[in-house]
């Protein structure tokens, strides 16, 4: 009975993940409506492959932008990109790169809330 809840527990676990595996697509991130439904997640469900297929750090902002696109938002040194909804309710995210004074990439912020 004891391996029957652990089981259970662990695939609970897996079934709880926010976001999925799509592989990240720069003219699909760039193109997406996310004001469509089927898209309202689509960049959300991105950003691992984003953040483990692409080193974001050290980028210039033109290397950027040609990667994703022009800003949803700049503010002085930082860029936002809007992620859509992550699967948490009704909770969306943003993607936020930093740039230092040489104008490149110097950390990045993903937020969900």
């Amino acid at each position: 009975m004891k391996n029957f809840f652990v089981l259970l527990i662990i695939l609970f676990s897996f079934s709880c993940g926010n976001i999925s595996g799509i592989p990240f697509d720069s003219e699909q991130w760039k193109n997406a409506n996310l004001n469509a439904e089927e898209n309202w997640s689509l960049r959300w469900d991105m950003m691992n492959s984003l953040r483990n297929d692409y080193e974001l750090v050290g980028k210039t902002k033109s290397e950027i932008i040609d990667l994703l696109g022009n800003p949803d938002n700049k503010v002085n040194n930082e860029f936002y990109y809007y992620l859509g909804y992550s699967k948490r309710g009704i909770n969306t995210g943003n993607l936020r790169l930093y740039f230092d004074s040489d104008e490149k990439v110097s950390s990045i912020k993903v937020t969900d809330g």
